[in-house]
């Protein structure tokens, strides 16, 4: 997909999938292109990834067939315009709590290349954009995605009047952030977490916005959200994540059955 299509997938409520891709080797590419997803998630926030780096994995999957969305380290409109010249078709924003935030990454993925005075009129509702202008602006940020981390109760309870910014494309939870702002760090399978989960996802489709969570944590959960509470923006796991619990698991198995287990095990991974 490209960015004009998973936009039309997220707007027709169609269930999209993808994982997070951390490294940026060159052999990853075709490899990740033959999982069958529809795009990849790029994590800049916590993941020590340069704008080079970012900006190659973004031309790298897209010219594979998957978009590219990556999550910026700040909910800042000027790191939101850097990755999309670098190539990202969806832009993450963390940890987004207000209105105004939203507000200006609205004019940093909508309304680009506008800045300054005039940029502050429009999202202010002061002025209009002449007829050309508006012409341009959408052939230039067709197909350009904007995606709001949820991630803890202050963005939970402000969730409406945030999706009421037009623009929004989606939400995505952010679960280690939200466990805590519960109050129940990393416990996944508590209620609390199900039914904050379930209520942002209701949120969202109700006013017409994808529901989104990266989750790495359960397989069953996953598939039940998207059966039972709306889940249509899947990002299932990570290429670190699998490869810890693949290749974790083949050597647990080989020391189990080749009887060295308690031999030489100070560095394998607990997954």
């Amino acid at each position: 997909m490209d960015g004009i299509e998973l936009g039309r997938a997220l707007r027709e409520g169609r269930r999209v999938y993808g994982t997070l891709i951390a490294s940026p080797s060159p052999f990853w590419v075709p490899k990740v292109a033959s999982l069958g997803l529809d795009f990849v998630f790029i994590d800049t926030e916590h993941i020590p990834l340069d704008r080079s780096q970012a900006a190659w994995m973004c031309q790298a999957y897209a010219a594979a067939g998957l978009a590219p969305i990556v999550r910026i380290p700040m909910p800042d409109p000027y790191h939101a315009c850097m990755a999309l010249d670098g190539g990202a078709v969806g832009l993450v924003a963390p940890y987004i709590e207000t209105v105004d935030q939203v507000k200006a990454l609205r004019g940093a993925v909508k309304l680009r290349p506008i800045k300054g005075a005039q940029l502050d009129s429009l999202l202010a509702g002061q002025t209009e954009l002449a007829e050309d202008v508006a012409a341009y602006e959408e052939t230039w940020n067709r197909g350009r995605l904007l995606i709001l981390n949820i991630e803890s109760v202050a963005g939970i309870e402000a969730l409406p009047e945030l999706l009421a910014v037009p623009g929004v494309d989606a939400v995505l939870i952010g679960p280690h952030d939200l466990s805590i702002s519960l109050g129940i760090p990393e416990r996944y399978d508590h209620p609390d977490f199900d039914a904050a989960v379930r209520t942002i996802f209701a949120t969202a489709r109700d006013a017409g916005v994808a529901a989104g969570i990266h989750y790495s944590y359960g397989l069953e959960t996953e598939i039940t959200w998207a059966r039972e509470a709306g889940l249509n923006f899947i990002i299932h796991n990570s290429d670190i994540g699998g490869f810890v619990q693949q290749i974790g698991g083949d050597i647990r198995r080989f020391r189990r059955e080749l009887g060295d287990e308690g031999h030489g095990e100070a560095g394998a991974v607990d997954v």
